[in-house]
């Protein structure tokens, strides 16, 4: 299977993220789940930290993150989807 086709298949398994300044998440996941609204700060490949403004609850974002900052996070109620 290619890897867009394995990033559009449905997830398999998930948990609850629990943001951390420091520590880094065991596994990459393929999306996040955001379920209630705010700020998302989180760092890309090359480990600097981006901001994804306003994320509506209900929102699943098609990103692969290292690392979901507490610093600057409003979100909560976000779902790793592996």
């Amino acid at each position: 299977m290619s890897l867009q086709a394995a990033n559009a298949a449905p997830a398999e398994t998930f948990s609850a993220i629990v943001p951390s300044d420091s520590a880094d998440m065991a596994v990459k996941p393929r999306a996040i789940y955001v379920g209630v609204q705010g700020d998302i700060v989180m760092h890309n490949e090359a480990g600097a930290a981006i901001t994804f403004k306003a994320v509506p609850g209900g929102t699943v974002l098609p990103v692969q993150t290292k690392r979901v900052m507490v610093t600057g996070t409003t979100a909560t109620f976000m779902v790793a989807l592996f």
